[in-house]
């Protein structure tokens, strides 16, 4: 049986997933907890590429989204005493009902200002929270000796699961996103990133369709926040809604990967994390070394690294582009004695 170029690239993602999984058993705890990060953090950039590369809403306030997560799961296991796997889930309903909340505000503004409003939003979540006694006010919270051992028997099996579940996100999301764009919501997605108004016209709820990806976002955002933070051990307003780690550098990480595109995320991560590993502790240095690397990118290669590969290689682990039917041959010309052949035999 001969298999097709899709069907390998499916298999060898699935061997990569099971070699994965056992990490645990080949990787020192200080590689593992950098591998959990690189997961969350794929997960992270591939959501906000499928709300800004293809929905069109660039959104600079996700970190709303994990604040919201992280503290939700502190919360039920704090004070309600909920087990941690638990408050995963109910930390994605909270960002889904939150985002409910947001979407007719922000769904008024267009472009910089949807942007500038996103962002708006989050600060002002930060805000609300310092003030709040209960989740621990400017300095934040820490989980408790007992829910931590709850989690897991020592601290190796802990970042175990915890590995597992951030494994299980960066491909659930790459996949979810995949199948999405593949759907007839896909399509008519992509229709609306090309041309609002021609996708409008042709029928397409233009509202609708913005909301559901929304709300999906933020909800895999909040899982993934509580996962960060379980990761953490603990959390501060400062942290949970930080621009710079959960926006900032995911933005980055897809400008330079390629926007719009599904493999873009991944080569953003690779080389993300490899200058952080390289140049992080410069400093100020490091800083603006990704600034002249996003402008570069931008300017000369807007569509990014893996879209300037597939440009030239014709490169594409998860095509997505609709392509048209080969038209049909037309059929012969019956001859003008067609109609009295046929009356003929009638």
């Amino acid at each position: 049986m001969k298999l097709d170029r899709h069907a390998i690239t499916w298999l060898f993602f699935a061997l990569v997933f099971v070699v994965l999984a056992a990490a645990p058993s080949w990787l020192e705890r200080a590689p593992l907890l950098r591998a959990v990060e690189f997961a969350y953090i794929i997960a992270l950039a591939q959501l906000w590429n499928l709300l800004a590369g293809y929905a069109g809403l660039m959104s600079i306030g996700q970190q709303l989204f994990v604040g919201v997560g992280g503290y939700t799961l502190y919360a039920t296991a704090i004070h309600l005493g909920l087990p941690v796997w638990m408050g995963m889930p109910l930390a994605g309903l909270a960002a889904a009902a939150l985002s409910l909340l947001s979407a007719p505000l922000l769904f008024r503004l267009r472009g910089a200002s949807f942007a500038i409003g996103s962002w708006v939003l989050a600060e002002s979540a930060m805000l609300l929270v310092s003030r709040s006694e209960s989740l621990g006010g400017a300095s934040g919270l820490s989980l408790p000796a007992a829910v931590v051992r709850a989690m897991a028997e020592n601290a190796d099996e802990r970042i175990q699961r915890v590995w597992w579940v951030a494994l299980l996100l960066a491909f659930g999301t790459t996949l979810l996103v995949v199948l999405w764009l593949r759907s007839r919501q896909g399509l008519a997605l992509t229709a609306l990133r090309d041309n609002e108004t021609a996708a409008a016209g042709l029928g397409v709820d233009t509202r609708r369709v913005k909301l559901a990806v929304y709300l999906v976002v933020a909800a895999v955002t909040g899982v993934i926040g509580a996962l960060i933070f379980l990761n953490k051990l603990r959390m501060s307003p400062s942290a949970a809604f930080s621009l710079g780690d959960w926006t900032a550098s995911v933005i980055f990480i897809v400008v330079i990967g390629g926007i719009g595109s599904i493999e873009g995320p991944l080569v953003g991560a690779l080389v993300f994390f490899l200058l952080r590993e390289l140049f992080a502790a410069q400093g100020a240095w490091y800083q603006l070394l990704l600034g002249g690397i996003a402008m570069a990118v931008m300017v000369w290669a807007p569509q990014g690294l893996w879209g300037l590969a597939a440009q030239r290689w014709g490169w594409a682990l998860w095509p997505t582009q609709r392509r048209l039917a080969p038209a049909i041959d037309a059929l012969p010309d019956p001859g003008p004695d067609f109609a009295s052949r046929q009356a003929h035999r009638s």
